[in-house]
């Protein structure tokens, strides 16, 4: 084995740095990985610009990333269904599994989890790295790594669209056509809705949508107002949507979501941003809107890979830069202002395609 750790470190706000870090040893029940690659999510990017976000917050040097794949190189005595040599997509949030959230199948409430880049825990942007076994998922030959790392946002939008119940024949608003938008306009597609709007404010990403499925779009800009753009929702789908998905987070997005919901819906808000926010909740009440939150999956990783590795969703248009674990700082700021239309930005810890059997 390789004794190159090379490891993305975040000291604090602005100050992202490479350094070797020690290979650790693994638990009966964990593997060790050679990461393959990890994809920079808009929570790395917060930690990185925010030093926190809400109670999560940077006090000591944390280890980035949590959205990755990678190679089994060791395996604890009690891991029985994972080899060395399999290819596994990372679930990177570990339970206690023995607390009430866990035993009731809602182990993304567990108020003892410990998820990677989420301080005080470390993440996984790193040669190698040790996880539990019964979190690792492996991958079908063909499905590439990069792939693999995407099941994690892909996951959320399951969860979302669970959440929201969303079926066949549903109408579906999607706020923000980023990679978590995007992903989850793709769920809502796979699950049976007949009618997908999605808006952003940038109009490259919507032509990105429309080549995915989208069967409207909508151009936002920050002065738009709530009510006035739930009404061109309405007309341009011809009714209000039955479920809307609001994965910006921002005031005016959620404040849209209630508006623009059909009385007797369901909104449901996977982005986060103020701690507290003004929302129409009298608007809410008297028409039966169901507004829901969501945080992270719990038992959505099975199903975002089936998804994948059945041809139903394919995930590979939302990649749209590569970088070498050396350019993590490039990467970061392409990711971080959008450069060069990036939506996925993928850090490829090992050389490209060097694990990939497709």
């Amino acid at each position: 084995m390789a004794k190159d750790n090379l490891t993305a470190v975040l000291y604090g706000i602005e100050n992202l740095k490479l350094e070797q870090r020690p290979i650790p040893h693994i638990a009966d029940t964990e593997v060790l990985l050679a990461i393959d690659c990890v994809g920079i999510c808009g929570s790395d990017v917060h930690y990185l610009v925010n030093g926190r976000i809400g109670d999560f917050i940077l006090n000591k040097p944390m280890v980035i990333g949590h959205e990755a794949s990678g190679v089994i190189v060791k395996v604890g005595a009690n891991v029985k269904h994972l080899k060395v040599g399999d290819r596994c997509a990372i679930e990177p949030g570990v339970p206690c599994r023995i607390c009430s959230y866990c035993k009731s199948g809602k182990y993304n409430i567990c108020p003892e989890m410990k998820f990677c880049a989420t301080p005080p825990y470390d993440g996984n942007l790193t040669h190698f790295y040790k996880h539990p076994g019964d979190f690792c998922y492996k991958l079908p030959d063909h499905i590439s790594m990069e792939e693999g790392a995407l099941l994690e946002p892909l996951s959320v939008a399951v969860h979302a669209c669970r959440r929201g119940k969303v079926g066949l024949g549903s109408s579906v608003l999607i706020m923000g056509a980023g990679p978590i938008g995007l992903a989850t306009m793709l769920v809502a597609k796979s699950m049976g809705a007949t009618k997908v709007m999605i808006t952003d404010l940038l109009q490259q990403r919507l032509d990105v949508a429309t080549e995915l499925g989208a069967d409207f779009t909508l151009l936002m800009t920050r002065e738009n107002k709530a009510e006035l753009v739930a009404e061109k929702v309405e007309i341009l789908m011809g009714s209000k949507p039955d479920i809307s998905i609001d994965c910006c987070g921002a005031e005016t997005t959620t404040r849209l979501s209630i508006f623009a919901t059909r009385s007797g819906g369901c909104c449901v808000i996977v982005g986060m941003n103020a701690a507290e926010t003004k929302i129409p909740l009298t608007n809410a009440l008297i028409r039966e809107v169901d507004i829901r939150g969501i945080f992270r999956y719990c038992n959505d990783y099975p199903a975002a890979l089936a998804l994948v590795s059945s041809g139903k969703i394919n995930v590979k248009r939302l990649i749209t830069h590569h970088f070498d674990i050396t350019e993590t700082v490039k990467a970061f700021e392409t990711a971080r202002h959008g450069l060069e239309n990036a939506i996925k930005v993928m850090i490829h810890v090992q050389p490209i395609d060097s694990n990939n059997k497709c």
